[in-house]
């Protein structure tokens, strides 16, 4: 530490996990816990610069910058009072293992099984789960796929 800077590493917002996660397929398609969340979801898009010209009581789940813009995943009733345009509603299950970011055919297995019913889906990774964004109207039945592979 430098001469007069307090160390804070302790009182960090993230604090660092000590473990990994899985990376064995097996394990991971056996052991997955899907779990349908409340509500609804979309995906909104908006021209770069503008998040900051938002309601500040927006709280997406997600945001990602791509070269065309904002990509916002946020619940429907949010993007509805912000009068934000989207084109399908989406529900999350999010299967609940410590996937390693390092684990390689996890979201492979589960899409491509998905695809073999024509069952779109917007997986999205995050560092303890991985989530699944699929059609509102065929959420129940993706729940049925994902526990039938536990079994």
């Amino acid at each position: 530490m430098a001469e007069g800077v307090e160390d804070r590493s302790e009182e960090t917002a993230c604090p660092i996990s000590r473990t990994a996660g899985e990376t064995d397929l097996a394990i991971l398609l056996s052991s997955m816990q899907p779990i349908l969340q409340d509500g609804e979801y979309v995906f909104c898009t908006l021209p770069e610069g503008s998040l900051r010209d938002l309601p500040h009581t927006l709280d997406p789940i997600g945001l990602f910058r791509e070269t065309e813009g904002l990509t916002l995943i946020l619940s429907r009733q949010q993007a509805e009072a912000a009068n934000l345009d989207y084109t399908s509603v989406h529900r999350l299950i999010t299967l609940s293992i410590h996937s390693s970011l390092e684990a390689v055919g996890f979201l492979a297995a589960v899409t491509h099984q998905l695809a073999a019913h024509q069952i779109s889906v917007n997986p999205v990774s995050a560092y303890y789960h991985d989530h699944l964004f699929v059609p509102a109207a065929r959420a129940d039945q993706v729940m049925e796929l994902l526990m039938s592979w536990r079994r």
